[in-house]
């Protein structure tokens, strides 16, 4: 192993040295702990220790790092107290995620770390999100996203990659390729010669080097730093180097060849820099050993603080409580009644609003440009706000998800469209897994909206009519929207964008321009949680929202000799429960309507509660009615007959036969 010292201080190898040697002492010791059954769990970074310290010490402290399992050099170089750290591993309430995460599954926003999730890939959007803010505001600084060689092959490192190049991203992209993904070596895992080799299909640089060799990979990460700031690119660097250890310690290392732990043991990096600054005079016997016992009493200490922290005492109340970040802007009242506007100016005229109150929101989505959107929601936008603002995106759903988050870490605003909501399926990960269960985790807000265009009716098929609300409201962290009016529509679109929380906002796609109604002009918000009674009425409640609102309100009409009550949900999570108690006491019937599909909708979970919470009000069994079982067909014909209103008046029939 060749190390190269040129232009680096005598403070700087010693200090690199300290900071190679710290994470190994550790790891040295969590696996006596381990074997002692005194920890649970451990991912071990032995033998791969230079990637992360070499990375981290080229960096500035104030730019942010989407770590990895084996990455504990990247949270000791950033001084992060190993008490505290330590109290994370024991899942003890001063960790860093209040017990509520694993190992290195954390971030912390005052050490500009973010915690990763179990399925790998979606890190790297996120480090295009950080960048891009960085890029909007003119700051000297990278991000910088690891990945090993198993998540090279997820489409979440397709889509981040071409996402930074295409955008110009001030992004390092750092491969550990340590030969497994787990147990399956890297010739089952790619058959290009080096991983490196990718970067050139994404129009970006790409350099293969010795992961094991500290100099190396700092100064190699230091010039990658220096060319994405100057150049305003990314860049994808495959740092060579080997797991010595198994995936997790219970995983074992049976299925490596022994030859291959005696070849690399001799590139091992704590040994061959330590022998390096020995022969170069900065290292004798007297000087390791201070430092070692420097550390280790470090890693005592911290032991000592861990050990000695009480097993939590849970709070029911305090984990309900940190499911969403609080909401610090205030609720604003329209003051006029305003003037008549469909359903798509109302929609367009609060995004526009938002826009000019929150310069730091950023609009992201596919053709949303120039075009103004497939449903023209953002037509001259960029001739007001500018391309930077609006942004359209490759087809990259799950990347620009990932990317929003990264903006919000940033303390930017970032709204995604989905060209369609049915498209949400290949960026479902980010929002159920990353958006929705980051404040809980670590505390940090994913101040997101997702716009969602969807809904049947206008004949195009399974792909672009599908009811995907309730998929949504299972998953605790996300705010689900789905405005059935003009006003609703603005003032709830306004809200979300006021929402610390990731928000999903259901629109409609044939109330776009079908429908009108008063709308105020100015700013204002409806607010998130709140049901609208559309009318009061004493035989029959119905429960709906959406599209279900008009084909309940046009019934109603059609039949004055029964006195409906119509509660408009607005809001799917979380739900106004009260509203619906009271319609539910007010009738003592109840119907559940929705354009969904019956099994698996969310008109089941309102009878449950209903059933449970009501049932001393009730004089018939809650009905349900909701669309066919089937997907989405696309002949008129069979459509209709799949559509909810089609039994709308059989529900009723049925209800009144009680």
């Amino acid at each position: 192993m060749q190390f190269d010292r040129t232009g680096l201080s005598d403070d700087l190898l010693i200090q690199l040295y300290t900071e190679l040697v710290r994470p190994r002492m550790i790891e040295e010791k969590m696996l006596v702990l381990l074997r002692q059954g005194r920890i649970s769990k451990w991912f071990s970074g032995i033998g791969q220790e230079a990637i992360a310290v070499g990375a981290t010490m080229a960096l500035d402290p104030d730019e942010y790092v989407m770590p990895l399992h084996r990455n504990l050099g990247v949270f000791t170089v950033r001084k992060m107290p190993f008490g505290k750290l330590f109290k994370q591993w024991q899942g003890r309430k001063d960790g860093f995620s209040k017990g509520r995460e694993r190992s290195f599954h954390f971030g912390a926003n005052e050490y500009h770390i973010c915690g990763m999730i179990s399925h790998l890939g979606p890190q790297l959007a996120i480090a295009d999100g950080v960048a891009l803010a960085h890029k909007l505001k003119g700051e000297q600084k990278v991000s910088v996203a690891f990945s090993g060689d198993g998540g090279t092959s997820e489409g979440d490192f397709h889509e981040a990659l071409n996402v930074a190049a295409v955008w110009g991203l001030p992004v390092i992209f750092i491969i550990e390729n340590n030969g497994y993904g787990l147990s399956t070596p890297v010739n089952e895992q790619f058959v290009c010669n080096q991983l490196a080799d990718r970067a050139v299909g994404y129009g970006m640089k790409g350099i293969t080097i010795d992961g094991n060799n500290i100099l190396e990979v700092y100064r190699q990460i230091a010039a990658a730093r220096e060319y994405c700031i100057t150049q305003q690119k990314p860049i994808l660097i495959e740092c060579m180097t080997f797991r010595m250890r198994g995936h997790e310690e219970a995983s074992g290392v049976k299925y490596v060849p022994k030859e291959l732990f005696e070849e690399w043991g001799q590139k091992d990096p704590v040994n061959n820099y330590e022998e390096y600054l020995r022969t170069e005079g900065l290292l004798n016997d007297d000087i390791i050993a201070a430092i070692r016992s420097t550390i280790q009493k470090e890693i005592e200490d911290g032991l000592t603080v861990g050990f000695e922290a009480p097993p939590i005492t849970p709070d029911t109340a305090e984990e309900l409580a940190d499911v969403y970040a609080p909401l610090t802007l205030p609720q604003v009242a329209p003051t006029t009644a305003g003037t008549e506007k469909k359903f798509i100016q109302a929609m367009s005229e609060g995004l526009r609003q938002s826009m000019e109150r929150f310069p730091e929101l950023v609009l992201m989505g596919q053709d949303i440009a120039e075009y103004g959107g497939a449903f023209k929601v953002t037509e001259g936008f960029v001739a007001q706000f500018g391309k930077d603002r609006v942004r359209n995106t490759p087809l990259c759903e799950s990347a620009i998800v990932g990317a929003a988050l990264g903006l919000s870490i940033k303390k930017h605003k970032a709204m995604m469209e989905m060209q369609f909501s049915d498209f949400v399926t290949v960026g479902f990960n980010q929002i159920v897994n990353n958006l929705a269960k980051i404040h809980y985790r670590w505390g940090q807000n994913a101040d997101v909206v997702v716009r969602m265009p969807t809904g049947g009716g206008v004949g195009a098929g399974p792909f672009h009519s599908q009811s995907t609300e309730a998929w949504f409201t299972h998953v605790p962290g996300l705010k689900v929207v789905y405005p059935a009016t003009p006003a609703d529509a603005k003032g709830l679109l306004i809200a979300a964008f006021q929402d610390p929380n990731p928000v999903m906002y259901f629109e409609h796609k044939g109330l776009y321009r079908s429908i009108s109604g008063l709308v105020p002009d100015e700013y204002y918000t409806t607010e998130i949680g709140k049901a609208r009674q559309v009318t009061e009425g004493t035989d029959i409640s119905i429960i709906t929202y959406g599209m279900g609102v008009h084909w309940a309100t046009n019934y109603a009409n059609a039949h004055p000799d029964v006195s409906f009550d119509i509660v408009d949900l607005r809001t799917l999570l979380p739900l106004d429960y009260d509203a619906i108690g009271q319609s539910v006491r007010r009738t003592g019937k109840v119907l559940i309507l929705h354009e969904d599909t019956l099994f698996g909708g969310l008109g089941g979970e309102l009878a449950a509660w209903i059933a449970e919470n009501c049932f001393q009000w009730l004089d018939a069994p809650v009905v349900r009615c909701a669309s066919l079982d089937t997907p989405v067909p696309f002949a008129i014909e069979l459509e209709q007959n799949f559509m909810a209103n089609r039994r709308l008046n059989e529900a009723v029939q049925k209800l009144m036969s009680f």
